[in-house]
């Protein structure tokens, strides 16, 4: 646990002279304001890491059995990676930023974290990560509707994916690593695509079209498949995971997922 904080903390320090780079007062305050979080999260892991070892006498991170311990380290790490209901800082922070810091943070930013989400997951209350997924769904959905700026947009797909990623953790892990690799894909291309055509509002990509229209339509493609339409790539894990909730026995969460992505494919239309 000690390495793994480590490496957390390292991986906060390194990013924050990218944000701050621009001397602008947004990006000042988007620094700050994600520096304050990181480092709570990280001294709550380190909390409950400690806590564990003194009650069981282990500091490894797949033996982690303390209940409390291991709530606590669950909830610093949704802290970490912006899930609802900790997701206050993730909008603020990604507005404030440049488009390629931004696809940092929404991207390799969420590895360590996720690492450590994966390797804990068995041992976690399921009623907590169930909690989480349907509430970062249902923010993620409801957040983005009344959003002009892409960046905010962005953030708020960024909560929704990590509520499908996090839903489903405790039956198959393995399609928690299959949604993280395709949202890091299609996060990657609309970041890269808004980077060219440098626009951070919606009412500049209605101009694009007759600039850029092998690029509009890309865009326009990869924003589908992040709202999870059929026959686009970001269909299959939506799929698949509503599948494995309803073999599971549990019909409601499987419906509130499928009508929070109704939301999100809302805007994402927009």
């Amino acid at each position: 646990w000690i390495l793994a904080w480590m490496g957390l903390e390292i991986n906060t320090m390194a990013i924050i002279p990218l944000m701050a780079q621009q001397h602008h007062p947004r990006a000042t305050e988007a620094t700050t304001k994600y520096f304050l979080t990181q480092a709570t999260a990280a001294a709550m892991i380190l909390f409950a890491s400690t806590m564990n070892a003194w009650t069981m006498g282990d500091w490894n991170i797949n033996q982690i059995s303390h209940p409390l311990a291991t709530t606590t380290v669950t909830l610093a790490l949704a802290l970490k990676i912006g899930l609802a209901p900790m997701h206050f800082w993730l909008p603020e922070v990604l507005q404030g930023l440049n488009l390629t810091t931004g696809l940092v943070l929404s991207t390799w930013q969420k590895l360590a974290p996720f690492a450590l989400i994966l390797q804990i997951s068995q041992n976690t209350n399921p009623a907590l990560l169930t909690t989480l997924g349907v509430m970062s769904a249902l923010v993620g959905g409801w957040g983005g509707l009344n959003q002009t700026q892409l960046r905010k947009l962005l953030a708020y797909s960024s909560i929704a994916h990590l509520g499908w990623m996090i839903i489903i953790l405790q039956f198959m892990p393995a399609l928690t690593l299959l949604n993280l690799t395709i949202y890091i894909t299609m996060t990657s291309t609309m970041f890269l695509s808004l980077k060219i055509m440098a626009s951070t509002k919606i009412n500049s990509l209605a101009l694009a079209w007759p600039k850029t229209p092998t690029l509009t339509t890309l865009i326009m493609l990869s924003l589908l498949s992040l709202g999870g339409l059929p026959p686009l790539t970001g269909f299959m894990p939506k799929w698949l995971i509503l599948q494995e909730l309803a073999k599971q026995d549990l019909p409601i969460t499987a419906t509130i997922m499928a009508m929070s992505a109704l939301l999100s494919l809302f805007f994402y239309l927009r």
